[in-house]
Order: C-alpha cells, then sequence, then structure tokens
C-alpha cells in the first residue's frame, strides 16, 4: 500500500512540473525567466498585478536581494542563452535543462549515455574536491549517440539525481525517473531559492509588494 502510495505521490509531482514547464508565460520574458527562482508568495502576487505594477515588481525583486545574487542569475543567464538556444532559439531558459541550470547551477557531474554506455565527466578541483562541471562545451548536442544526460548535485550527505533524455533534433526533457528514489530534490531546490537568492528582509519586502497596484 505504501509502495502504491509513493508512486502516486511522485506521479503528482512529475505532473506539477511538466505542467509548470508548458505554462510558463512565453509572452512575458522578465516572468519566464525568474519563474524557478521565485517563490510561491511572489509568483501569486506578480500574477495579481498590473503592467505597472509588474514593472515596479522587477525592480523590488532584486532590490530585495544581495547584488551578488543578481550577479550569479545573469552569469547563469547567458550561459543558458549560449548553451541551450538549439532546444529553444527565442526563449533558451524556457527549457528543461536550463530551468534546473538557473536553480541549482553547474552540476558537480554529468554522466552522458551513449547507446549502451555511460560516460562520467566530473571536474576535479586541486583539492581532489568535484566542483561544477563546465557544460559550455556542447559541440556534440545534437549527435544521435547522446541519447540521456544524468546531472549529478551533492545535497547533504546525499547526492540529487535529474535525468533528460534526448530526442532527435534538439530536445532534452526532464525523464519520469527522475523522481524516483529522490526523495531530497525539492530540498535542494528550496535551499538553492534561499541561499543563492536569498530575500533580505522578508517581512518588508512583501509590504512593499501588496501596496503594488494590483489587477481588479
Amino acid at each position: 500500500m505504501k509502495s502504491k502510495l509513493s508512486l502516486f505521490v511522485l506521479a503528482l509531482i512529475f505532473l506539477a512540473v511538466a505542467c509548470g514547464m508548458n505554462s510558463l508565460p512565453s509572452r512575458d520574458s522578465w516572468y519566464a525567466q525568474h519563474y524557478f527562482i521565485m517563490h510561491d508568495y511572489e509568483q501569486n502576487t506578480y500574477r495579481q498585478l498590473t503592467s505597472a505594477g509588474r514593472l515596479e515588481f522587477q525592480k523590488l525583486f532584486w532590490e530585495a536581494r544581495q547584488p551578488v545574487a543578481k550577479q550569479e542569475f545573469d552569469n547563469r543567464l547567458l550561459a543558458i542563452q549560449r548553451l541551450f538556444k538549439t532546444e529553444n532559439r527565442n526563449q533558451p531558459w524556457n527549457t528543461d535543462r536550463a530551468r534546473v541550470y538557473l536553480l541549482n547551477g553547474s552540476p558537480a557531474s554529468i554522466d552522458y549515455r551513449q547507446n549502451t554506455d555511460w560516460v562520467t565527466t566530473m571536474s576535479p578541483s586541486s583539492s581532489g574536491v568535484s566542483r561544477g562541471v563546465d557544460v559550455n562545451d556542447r559541440t556534440n548536442e545534437d549527435i544521435q549517440a547522446n541519447t540521456a544526460e544524468i546531472w549529478v548535485y551533492p545535497y547533504d550527505k546525499y547526492f540529487i539525481y535529474y535525468i533528460f533524455t534526448f530526442s532527435s533534433p534538439s530536445s532534452w526533457k526532464l525523464d519520469p525517473a527522475t523522481f524516483q528514489n529522490n526523495r531530497y530534490l525539492q530540498n535542494l531546490e528550496e535551499l538553492n531559492k534561499d541561499l543563492t537568492f536569498a530575500v533580505i528582509d522578508e517581512e518588508a519586502y512583501k509590504a512593499k509588494l501588496s501596496a503594488l497596484p494590483h489587477s481588479k
């Protein structure tokens, strides 16, 4: 019974993520770029604002965070525009791999499945501890031999795995297997929201958001 319930919960999580990807606001490029690093209350507020209110929200969003957070976001977005434009030339950030990269940064390692073989790419530091993989080399991006990628992120004493499967000619989708035996995935994403893109004074920030002009 517990096993069936767990599978049901995992299925709901996958559907929620899939629906979230499909329902991204493609006509609002700012919202599409920031959607996955926003907290729920920010998403809910933004959708209820007038056009003028949304422009003010965009200013408040980064004023409420440290400058280093904005710098990190800009660096990741530039990398995404270069790395994943073959999937979505107009909005490369509106893809599964870009979402994970934008929120979590570069993975510690990537396993590539080429036909029936797996090849692991890691970037060891001088101390011998692995660090983020340099994913800048995408020369073999659309070669048919690459059928899947597994991105690995450390979390506490665990490892979080994101599985992407390739579909010709240039599409990579988050595989449902990502959510199996990956109980700390959501914890990792929430941690990165709270640390990498942390709000300095949440109470004061929420007060400013509530004062913005809302749609009737």
